[in-house]
């Protein structure tokens, strides 16, 4: 049963994969277009075009986090039981999203199946290895500040054991649930802070990858994140289908 948090991201994922896709189709409309013409046919307006295409993709991305951080701010625990995911879809997840170092395992897939992102210079490489390197680290850093929070949940277990402890020594329950929403309050706040702290290193990924290719590349890169997104969602869909009939 969805409570009213799961309804409202349900209801908006639901349009943002659609306006996903629709970038999607003119993501692979320019990367066709592009290759169909040779170097010396590039124009000024042209490059133009693909930069703003680019810039649309990546604030679209900015507006699934924006409401996914409004509404956690409300109901952290939707997010790390989100109704609206396909078991594949979670089984897929980390910390209520993807694991940023999977973007650069992207990227060394595209490039074998690429000749444009096949084409990173010397600097382009060493750039995003160092991106590569301080992404993992800063993964590692957030899985530990998680392991912190579900050391904490465990010992929420101290909160019945308090409430026995009150409860022999005369203490009214409307104190001992005070006492149990403070606690509550206290595990919904470091999980969305955990949440926070891992999108924030998605994004730092995202961006850092797009700023060291070129436009063509980043258009590239991004229609194969899109695609990984969006087939992800439809093989979720269709295997939950398969097991409901």
């Amino acid at each position: 049963m969805k409570n009213k948090v799961a309804e409202r991201f349900s209801e908006f994922l639901e349009r943002w994969i659609c306006q996903l896709d629709d970038y999607f189709q003119q993501l692979m409309e320019t990367v066709s277009n592009e290759r169909s013409k040779t170097a010396t046919s590039q124009c000024l307006n042209h490059q133009q075009e693909v930069e703003a295409l680019v810039l649309k993709v990546t604030q679209h991305y900015k507006e699934y986090y924006t409401m996914k951080w409004a509404l956690a701010h409300e109901d952290v625990f939707a997010f790390f039981s989100p109704v609206w995911l396909s078991p594949l879809e979670t089984a897929c997840s980390w910390i209520t999203g993807w694991k940023p170092s999977a973007a650069f395992k992207l990227v060394d897939s595209v490039r074998k199946n690429n000749h444009t992102l096949a084409e990173l210079t010397h600097d382009q490489e060493s750039k995003i290895e160092e991106l590569r390197r301080k992404i993992k680290w800063e993964e590692d850093k957030v899985e530990r500040e998680m392991e912190r929070q579900q050391v904490a949940i465990a010992n929420g277990k101290m909160v019945e054991l308090t409430r026995m402890v009150y409860k022999v020594s005369g203490i009214q329950a409307s104190q001992v649930e005070g006492l149990a929403r403070v606690a509550l309050k206290g595990l919904m706040a470091g999980l969305e802070k955990v949440m926070k702290s891992a999108d924030c290193v998605r994004l730092r990924a995202l961006k850092g990858i797009l700023d060291v290719l070129s436009p063509l590349q980043c258009v590239e890169f991004l229609a194969a994140t899109c695609m990984l997104h969006i087939k992800l969602r439809q093989q979720g869909k269709k295997k939950n289908s398969i097991i409901n009939n």
